[in-house]
């Protein structure tokens, strides 16, 4: 960042300057001065801050699906919202969660490899006691889950993963899958220790109780699609053409669409004293031959040629010729 002077100092410099305190050759050398950074290798810089970007927007977006999935199911007031997006080694993660967690281990194909969603034992605890008839209070002692309250936590963190999905789907159409759900983070092992991961962290309110859920993302499973995590490939996706769904939606609705549909016999022009003076029986001559085709008009663009007739007593056109392109009717005539 580029620093800016007040006033105060600006002035201060010229006077260093014109008392001789300052030579203004030091400070040449000093800008010509090559300026080195610290880099820590054990902490690789994968992720731009245009990915970094990308990453919260998308999140942000499952953080609010996440508040509207879990205030239906839980029936409490619930508000999850998106804290930090950071990028750290594999091992400093596992480090930083509690020795007894709630780890959900998935993958997301067509993505290769797996990712964590870690959720704190108070947000998890509280879900079950929620789900199971209770005030959604998390226990004072953490203690090793039960076989049911295993099942409650896979069938609530599976669902999950459709709110993931529809965060994602601006990128990649990803299919979320659960593998596996451990507590001790010393078993998880899904990349090298030195890996570097994306980390989204989510602060969660569940009525009184609060906590964190965590998401791990290594940099090598979303790295074939690290392009369209760029500000560039957003706007270019704004512009691609509709998902098939969204074509076949919309063919469904206009074909559903009414147009007016005339077979014109032909034109005359009469005075108003002659449309005054009309009776039943009276003929009108128009300026069209009886062997000559109908126009026949969508709207305003003459669509057809036809033939005048009639269908079990009905009056009816048959279309002889399609003119494709249609022609714009001149009303000026």
């Amino acid at each position: 960042m580029v620093d800016v002077l007040s006033q105060n100092e600006i002035d201060a410099l010229l006077a260093a300057l014109s008392s001789g305190e300052m030579d203004a050759e030091d400070l040449k050398k000093e800008e010509t001065t090559r300026k080195v950074s610290v880099y820590d290798f054990k902490r690789a810089v994968r992720f731009s801050k245009d990915h970094i970007r990308s990453l919260t927007r998308i999140h942000e977006n499952f953080a609010r699906y996440l508040t509207t999935y879990f205030s239906a199911q839980l029936r409490t007031f619930v508000q999850i919202n998106v804290v930090q997006v950071e990028q750290l080694p594999y091992d400093e993660f596992i480090r930083s969660i509690p020795k007894m967690t709630i780890l959900n281990i998935f993958e997301a194909e067509p993505l290769e490899g797996r990712m964590v969603l870690e959720v704190h034992p108070n947000v998890a605890f509280a879900m079950v006691d929620r789900m199971l008839g209770g005030q959604g209070a998390a226990p004072a002692k953490i203690s090793n889950l039960t076989e049911i309250e295993t099942i409650v936590m896979e069938r609530i963190f599976s669902r999950t993963f459709e709110s993931l999905q529809e965060a994602w789907r601006t990128v990649i159409d990803i299919s979320p899958r659960l593998e596996a759900l451990e507590t001790n983070p010393q078993f998880m092992q899904i990349v090298s220790p030195n890996e570097t991961i994306a980390l989204i962290s989510f602060s969660t309110k569940i009525g009184d109780t609060t906590g964190m859920i965590n998401l791990c993302i290594p940099h090598v499973v979303i790295e074939p699609i690290m392009s369209r995590l760029s500000v560039h490939h957003w706007f270019v996706s704004q512009k691609k053409a509709r998902a098939p769904e969204e074509k076949e939606i919309l063919e469904q609705r206009l074909s559903k669409a009414k147009l007016p549909i005339v077979a014109e016999l032909g034109e005359s022009s009469i005075t108003i004293k002659e449309f005054l003076g009309l009776n039943v029986g009276d003929v009108i001559s128009l300026n069209k031959a009886v062997d000559e085709g109908l126009r026949i008009k969508v709207g305003d663009k003459l669509k057809f040629i036809g033939s005048p007739g009639s269908v079990k007593d009905r009056l009816a056109v048959q279309v002889d010729e399609v003119i494709s392109e249609g022609v714009e009717e001149n009303h000026d005539e």
